[in-house]
């Protein structure tokens, strides 16, 4: 079975499971379902950059929170559309990863991790000093955004299903992105930019336009999280949530787009039924991470869907020199 065959069940057998999900009747489930959906899309948004472009980012955290202001803002000044309210999100993400991107981009390796990290702290320190927005502790939502009278998503129901679609279409764009001869560039450019450029391909407009679309991705998550909360505050915009980010990916493989989701499904796991057993639940979630990347070689997902022997007899056989 190929790589992507076996990709594409593993991905027909999760979304299979998600839908099944409020089945149970139970509205918890349901609501941490709608949570692992959308921290799985700003997961990928990270994936799109680590496994494909090569580029270890700690700021992501910047554009997920910039969606989620975007939203909360506008909802209180009585923009309630979400034909309006998320594509602004969205586009207001994308710029702020334009301008940062632009700059960071110049950059490489540890500098511009410290670059990104950067610009990500100013963006939180500007939402911070906004006292009228509550500061530290954020604002509550008045209510949902609307889709025009179409479906009502204040119905948690409803609004899984909607996220829930929002993912697929996301996981399908990316893997049709990174497929594409856009996604060999970027990759390219992961193994090598000098040789990159030497063909003719200018690795710095490639990467800014990978990045800027990992950075509308996470807004795009940002704005779902502010629906499903109904609360914006500047945890969404902190280094520790980009960190959260960089975990989800490393559990489930950086480079899978599908490794990601089982990822934030992971994390949430731990943050939201282990710390109702104990309040160290980091520490296990810290041992889970050092197992994975010590004993489970390869993605989580071929852990999850392993390769036949065949398949596995061809991995080993010789790659050509810059091949992954």
């Amino acid at each position: 079975m190929s790589h992507l065959t076996r990709t594409s069940v593993l991905f027909g057998t999760l979304v299979l499971l998600a839908a099944a999900i409020p089945l149970t009747g139970e509205v918890y489930y349901t609501r941490l379902a709608t949570q692992v959906a959308i921290l799985a899309m700003a997961a990928l948004s990270v994936d799109l950059l680590i496994g494909y472009a090569g580029l270890l980012t700690f700021g992501q955290a910047a554009f997920f929170g910039m969606g989620a202001y975007v939203t909360g803002v506008l909802s209180l000044n009585g923009v309630t559309s979400a034909f309006v309210v998320w594509p602004l999100a969205v586009a207001a993400a994308a710029l702020c990863a334009l301008l940062i991107g632009a700059l960071a981009l110049r950059t490489a390796g540890f500098q511009f991790i410290m670059v990104t990290l950067a610009f990500a702290q100013m963006i939180y320190y500007f939402w911070l000093s906004l006292r009228q927005l509550g500061g530290e502790n954020g604002f509550p939502l008045p209510e949902r955004n609307t889709l025009g009278g179409l479906i009502n998503i204040e119905n948690h129901v409803v609004f899984y299903y909607l996220v829930l679609a929002l993912l697929i279409i996301v996981v399908t764009v990316c893997l049709r992105i990174v497929g594409s001869r856009f996604g060999m560039v970027i990759q390219g450019g992961r193994d090598n930019l000098r040789r990159l450029a030497a063909i003719g391909f200018p690795p710095f407009r490639y990467r800014l336009v990978a990045f800027c679309i990992s950075g509308a991705i996470a807004g795009l998550a940002g704005a779902l999280l502010a629906n499903h909360t109904t609360h914006v505050s500047t945890e969404l915009l902190s280094w520790q949530q980009s960190g959260n980010f960089l975990a989800m990916v490393i559990l489930g493989s950086s480079g899978t787009l599908i490794g990601p989701v089982l990822g934030a499904a992971i994390f949430v796991f731990f943050q939201q039924i282990v710390s109702d057993w104990t309040q160290h639940w980091l520490l296990f979630f810290g041992l889970l991470i050092v197992v994975r990347i010590l004993l489970v070689k390869g993605s989580l997902a071929d852990f999850l869907a392993p390769r036949s022997e065949s398949a596995a007899t061809q991995s080993t056989s010789p790659e050509p020199e810059g091949a992954r």
